[in-house]
């Protein structure tokens, strides 16, 4: 209570960092505290006490530029994976597998569509993996006290598992009937439950088991502010080096083997004809359109130079390809419904770009266009690293 009475003297005032589960909230807060910043853990859920497992990180606002530039330079996968050991990032190759996170929902299964006929075509198998959260965790815990973690409850727990259990099963088993109908390829794939928050357990499978691709749903353009889907899928291209694909549910069914134009957004950086070698060897030798995309503000020769140097040298590369390029006026629009316009006119099958690792702080006060263009485009997106 001292604590909470110095902080309403002085007019500081809590402030959420990261949320986690437990384990690594409790790692997080260690890390600050011994940094000197005094550290608040509470449930996500005030109504409903942590249904999720989620446990909010707070600082005192005085304390956020000093504790962002730690949180930083901390990468909880090293510390904790889903099994509690402790494991860093190798770098062994990458695995003829599609990762596909499934969360049971009609933006899920259009995922799997589009993942089984990818994995087709990539002669990869599936792993579909669904995390879950099991609610053992205290309410809140004021500054000062210490987090005594509750006894779980086995039963419930149990009960928990063998739920999530039956979904995967009824999953499956849907699926199995699509293939056995023909409207699915007959590709091998496997299952894998987890518990954990969705983002940080496939960031961290992703990290170990290397998949070729992961493959997520995203929800319809109309669902965009209740879409935890797209939320969780917009934090695992902030922090994965997998290629990724966001699928939205209000996609043509179209897969990646008939997506005949592609938009390739560009800023004329050198890790862009990295990410777009990296698109060739998804797309095969195929004849296709590709348009590439810079924004700006206002004409600019010099950007229009840069592109036509790009398109010439990507034309002598892959030969096949028919390039395109186009200036975007993002003047009165914003910079997803810029996008969005010109793959409605020019009928886009899919919207490709790089992304790179951005801070702690462009990711909090600057969102990504990456992420924009999921709540906002009913295009599929295709999301390159290096």
């Amino acid at each position: 209570m001292k604590n909470n009475e110095n902080n309403k003297k002085t007019g500081d005032e809590l402030v959420t960092v990261a949320i986690h589960t437990y384990g690594k909230a409790q790692i997080l807060k260690s890390i600050l505290e011994s940094e000197g910043i005094p550290t608040v853990l509470n449930s996500v859920s005030i109504i409903q006490p942590n249904p999720a497992g989620q446990v909010r990180v707070r600082i005192n606002s005085s304390d956020l530029p000093k504790a962002l530039a730690i949180i930083e330079d901390v990468d909880l996968s090293y510390y904790e994976t889903s099994s509690g050991e402790k494991v860093e990032e190798d770098n062994h190759k990458t695995s003829k597998e599609i990762l596909v996170p499934v969360d049971f929902s009609a933006p899920s299964m259009k995922a799997c569509e589009f993942a089984f006929r990818l994995a087709n075509d990539l002669h990869c198998h599936i792993k579909l993996m669904h995390a879950y959260f099991s609610p053992y965790y205290p309410m809140a815990i004021p500054f000062g006290d210490t987090f005594a973690i509750q006894a779980p409850d086995e039963e419930l727990y149990k009960n928990i598992h063998k739920k999530v259990e039956a979904q995967m099963q009824e999953w499956t088993k849907t699926l199995q009937n699509k293939i056995q109908a023909g409207l699915l390829p007959d590709i091998h794939y496997s299952t894998l439950l987890v518990e954990g928050l969705p983002e940080e357990e496939i960031i961290n499978y992703s990290r170990k088991a290397k998949p070729t691709a992961i493959v997520m749903g995203t929800r319809g353009s109309g669902e965009r502010d209740l879409d935890l889907i797209g939320s969780v899928t917009a934090e695992v291209i902030e922090g994965c080096r997998t290629p990724i694909f966001a699928i939205p549910d209000d996609a043509p069914d179209k897969h990646l083997s008939e997506m005949n134009k592609i938009a390739f957004l560009t800023n004329f950086r050198e890790r862009e004809f990295v990410a777009f070698e990296r698109l060739m060897k998804l797309i095969g030798d195929r004849q296709i359109e590709v348009y590439i995309l810079h924004i700006s503000k206002k004409d600019d020769l010099w950007n229009e130079i840069k592109l036509s140097g790009m398109k010439n040298y990507l034309k002598e590369k892959y030969p096949l390809l028919e390039i395109h390029y186009k200036l975007l006026d993002s003047a009165n629009d914003r910079l997803e419904v810029a996008i969005d316009n010109f793959v409605k006119e020019n009928q886009i099958d899919m919207i490709s770009m790089s992304s790179s690792r951005r801070n702690i702080f462009a990711r909090m006060f600057n969102p990504g266009l990456a992420r924009r263009v999921i709540f906002h485009s009913k295009t599929p997106l295709l999301v390159l690293k290096n």
